[in-house]
């Protein structure tokens, strides 16, 4: 393999130790790690749980559960712990959302709320695109239906 095919998939930026050693910093750090996450998944249900059509994709009345994995994803996607692979296995995006109508009406609802939530983050412009960018993609790639 070459140097930089073992580099992390996520931006990292470069840092000196005391020791004068480059260190990595993962995207996850850069931008607050967990609370920053938790703020962004906070805000997001906070939308999720008003909405007629996304509301009802969450078979659990409280969304405390779903707001849990869904933190842990993006901070296992981003550089954090890999919690959320320990206690489910492997991501497995569009298996784990193939049992819902997920539609382009209900991704755009998805990228609404999202797209609310990140806005109260107020990180710099590039980390924002970055995340933003990865957040449509994902939305993008589990529609599975074009049914109303």
């Amino acid at each position: 393999m070459t140097e930089q095919q073992n580099l992390p998939a996520s931006p990292v930026h470069l840092r000196s130790s005391e020791h004068g050693e480059a260190a990595l910093v993962s995207f996850y750090e850069q931008v607050g790690g967990r609370a920053t996450f938790e703020r962004l998944v906070t805000e997001f249900y906070r939308g999720v749980a008003d909405d007629p059509v996304m509301k009802p994709m969450y078979p659990e009345d409280d969304l405390g559960p779903a707001a849990e994995r869904l933190t842990q994803f993006l901070e296992q996607y981003w550089g954090g712990p890999g919690t959320y692979s320990e206690r489910r296995g492997h991501p497995r995006l569009r298996m784990r959302h193939v049992a819902f109508k997920v539609n382009p009406d209900a991704r755009d609802r998805w990228l609404g709320h999202m797209r609310a939530a990140l806005d109260t983050l107020e990180l710099s412009p590039l980390h924002e695109a970055t995340l933003w960018d990865y957040l449509q993609r994902a939305a993008h790639s589990l529609v599975n239906t074009f049914e109303e």
